[in-house]
């Protein structure tokens, strides 16, 4: 009987399709080989001066060999993407290598400074990576946001193409809850090129999993309206079953419980002879055809799972039905092929010099020549070249995004609140910048109404692959107009904030994907941002560009008491790479700031935004914008640079900095102040993130400019320091490093209590009394 590595592609017959099987299998043998190696290079070969373990895969890698071979060397085309489980990541090198698209001197180089990264990474790593993975869930479902944001490009602009979305992941990361939120989610169930592969080897980093209830899975996809497949056995076990005592040998695998399996893997043919047959009625019959088997057939029957059986997997891409999402589940082994497969604790294991060399002899390479090639002109070589170049993509040179102004020149009066001005300045953008407004695409899960976005919803409509109904479009009484068309702008999805995070990402890494900008913006409640922030940074981290704003925030949402306040997430602005944060307090600052970052997107140079906006009401005449052009513009660079100067006196002895919905108690204590004989300075911090850049660049840790400290805080009106946030006081503690000044800090450091805004600042010691107090405090010094 011949093993997995001889199994047949669909379809194919006689000698030529047998030898294209061959060079298949040794394609197989050598990625297996060289994902393997590259980690024994990284752990046992290179020089390791600390003595840290380096640490890599092999036995994850090795489970996931036969099924990425099968689907780079005949499943997919240049159209397809692949977001590959991070553990597998050697196995991408290894292909990638074969595939010659990685140098061989990156080989030996995995995890090491500048080197092949931990986990795939599409900015890090010195070879392709469609996807960046390496925190559990998100990886998994990023194709499926990739795929909504290719239909969006394509839709919108063209040139995005079709395509499949594959996702490789590992049993275990189904308890990860991200991917069940993505899973029922409503735009999920009709994108037809999503594809999961579900690495099913009943192993966790800890142990094997007692239970994993496979049918259950199937169940809840199957619920969901996305097709299963299922790969339980190979052909090898299939050809077994269909003897006498087959069926009787699939009923003791089928009941068998994984730690029993697993044990079994570890037995010799002897021992399995033995232990395999079980107990009862059905143990005679199996004993009998096991018997009839040699050692290595039987060794080889008892791992031919359907995982590590390319007839199995080739034909299961060709089954999948493009009109629905799929999962296609992989029974294998993990470290398969290894010294270690089966073993509970195989996880982070590693090979020994000797069971390296005993490998390489197996497998037909040398471990004194590891990255040896394929030999020119060979099968393989011929099917490492046909491949290469089927999968090689045109090049998609980055498009300039639109020119988005920097003012759009109205200057605000009444009152009004942040979170309003959201939604004037993408209505304004329309008018005043068309083609910019153009690239603009908003995200929110379920709160596009209460967060101001309904008039720009009316304008744009929501998108949907198809055009729907608008059933309430002829009731008088309905102000917000649902009209879901595949030209609109806004992405509606349900309550999960970790799925629009994730949809966020990848809108903004279409300028990379197929050179067209988006703007992308996503609203949610501040006091989720903390649920959607390692997605968020994570799709930062894979190039993603967008904006997050946050609204309403703080416990300046005061009726709502402590169970909607969010205290830390200033400080969160402050402290994410690749991220500039503003919590503007004026309707006219958050206009600037919403612009400049906009301006930020989809370029190679580009940057992320969060917007941290309120729902408080506040008299836009206290921004006392300047009527003068040239002291308006200074004014605007000020505020998209951090701060700005809102009240100066002659000789001021107190300064107030203060940010976002306190602005107006920072204000009324300062009246208070000068008239107790203390002159009072006020700063309206728009961005702790940039000043704290600002102070860094000062002191030489970090380059950027820091002109906004000497223009908002300059030596000669240095003086002792307050500062008050709707957040935690620590954001913008560091400000009084500025001019080594003395510093009083406000914010909230507890929960919350319901109640009138003046309560609720009473409660946490951010309302005026408790500035001028602190105030008074400093000057006492």
């Amino acid at each position: 009987m011949a093993d997995t590595l001889t199994s047949a592609v669909p379809g194919a017959g006689g000698v030529a399709g047998r030898s294209r099987l061959d060079a298949l299998a040794s394609v197989e043998r050598r990625v297996l080989w060289l994902s393997t190696a590259i980690i024994d290079h990284a752990n046992r070969v290179r020089p390791n001066p600390d003595g840290l373990k380096v640490g890599g895969h092999q036995a994850s890698s090795a489970s996931m060999v036969s099924i990425m071979t099968s689907l780079w060397f005949h499943g997919l085309d240049a159209r397809d993407r692949v977001s590959v489980k991070p553990h597998a990541s050697p196995v991408l090198h290894a292909i990638n290598y074969l595939l010659g698209t990685l140098d061989e001197r990156y080989l030996t180089t995995l995890r090491s400074f500048g080197g092949l990264q931990s986990y795939p990474s599409r900015l890090k790593d010195p070879d392709p990576a469609d996807y960046s993975t390496g925190s559990v869930g998100i990886g998994a479902t990023a194709p499926i946001w990739g795929a909504i944001a290719r239909r969006y490009v394509e839709g919108h602009f063209g040139g995005a193409g079709t395509g499949r979305q594959y996702s490789l992941i590992g049993d275990a990361e189904l308890d990860e809850g991200a991917c069940w939120e993505a899973l029922q989610d409503p735009a999920v169930a009709g994108l037809g090129e999503v594809v999961w592969i579900v690495d099913l080897n009943r192993q966790s980093l800890d142990r094997v999993v007692p239970e994993i209830a496979a049918g259950r899975l199937e169940g809840m996809f199957t619920a969901a309206g996305w097709q299963v497949i299922t790969l339980k056995y190979g052909r090898l076990l299939q050809e077994l079953f269909a003897r006498p005592g087959g069926a009787e040998l699939r009923t003791r695998l089928d009941t068998m419980g994984n730690p029993e399996y697993q044990r079994l893997l570890r037995c010799t043919p002897e021992q399995l002879r033995e232990r395999l047959p079980g107990t009862g009625t059905t143990a005679e019959p199996i004993a009998r055809l096991l018997s009839a088997l040699d050692d290595a057939t039987l060794h080889a029957a008892l791992r031919n799972l359907g995982g590590h059986d390319l007839q199995a997997l080739l034909q299961a891409y060709d089954d999948i039905d493009d009109t629905r999402p799929t999962v296609i589940f992989a029974y294998t082994v993990k470290g398969h092929g290894l010294h270690s497969e089966g073993h509970p604790q195989n996880h982070s294991s590693l090979m020994s010099a000797e069971q390296m060399r005993e490998l390489a002899a197996r497998l037909g390479t040398d471990l004194d020549a590891p990255w040896t090639a394929f030999p020119a002109h060979s099968a393989e070589a011929e099917l490492c070249a046909r491949t290469a170049a089927r999968l090689r993509r045109p090049a998609f040179p980055p498009r300039e995004p639109p020119a988005v102004p920097t003012d759009i020149g109205r200057t605000p009066t009444g009152t009004g609140n942040t979170q309003q001005a959201l939604g004037r300045v993408l209505l304004d953008l329309t008018r005043q910048a068309p083609e910019a407004a153009g690239r603009i695409v908003t995200v929110s899960p379920d709160v596009s109404s209460s967060t101001n976005l309904g008039g720009w919803l009316n304008k744009i409509k929501v998108w949907s692959p198809t055009e729907r109904p608008d059933w309430f479009a002829d009731d008088a009484e309905t102000i917000l107009h649902w009209r879901e068309h595949p030209t609109g702008q806004h992405i509606e999805l349900g309550i999960a904030e970790t799925n629009l995070v994730g949809l966020l990402g990848e809108l903004g890494t279409t300028w990379s994907r197929w050179g067209q900008p988006l703007l992308p913006i996503g609203v949610l409640y501040d006091p989720f941002v903390n649920r959607a922030l390692e997605p968020w940074s994570f799709g930062i981290y894979a190039g993603g560009q967008s904006i997050l704003v946050g609204t309403p925030s703080g416990v300046t949402l005061a009726p709502e008491g402590g169970a909607h306040q969010s205290i830390t997430t200033p400080s969160l602005g402050i402290e994410q790479p690749g991220c500039v944060s503003y919590e503007p307090a004026f309707v006219i600052d958050t206009e600037w700031c919403l612009l400049a970052s906009l301006a930020q997107l989809g370029r190679p140079d580009g940057q992320s935004a969060y917007l941290r906006l309120s729902t408080r009401p506040v008299d836009q005449q206290l921004a006392a914008v300047p009527a003068d052009p040239a002291a308006r513009e200074r004014r605007r660079r000020q505020s998209v640079a951090g701060a700005y100067a809102l009240r100066r006196r002659s000789r001021p002895v107190l300064t107030i900095a203060a940010m976002g919905a306190t602005v107006p108690e920072a204000l009324a204590a300062a009246e208070r102040l000068d008239a107790l004989g203390h002159p009072t300075d006020v700063v309206c911090v728009t961005s702790p993130d940039l000043l704290f850049r600002a102070t860094r660049a000062r002191q030489g840790r970090e380059e950027g400019p820091s002109w906004i400290l000497d223009q908002v805080f300059p030596a000669d009106r240095a003086t002792p320091l307050v500062t008050v946030v709707d957040g935690h006081p620590h954001t913008l503690a560091f400000l009084g490093t500025v001019n080594n000044m003395p510093v009083q800090t406000l914010g909230v450091s507890r929960f919350g209590q319901s109640g009138t805004i003046d309560d609720v600042y009473r409660y946490h010691g951010i309302d005026a009394d408790s500035i001028v107090g602190a105030a008074l405090d400093l000057a006492d010094l």
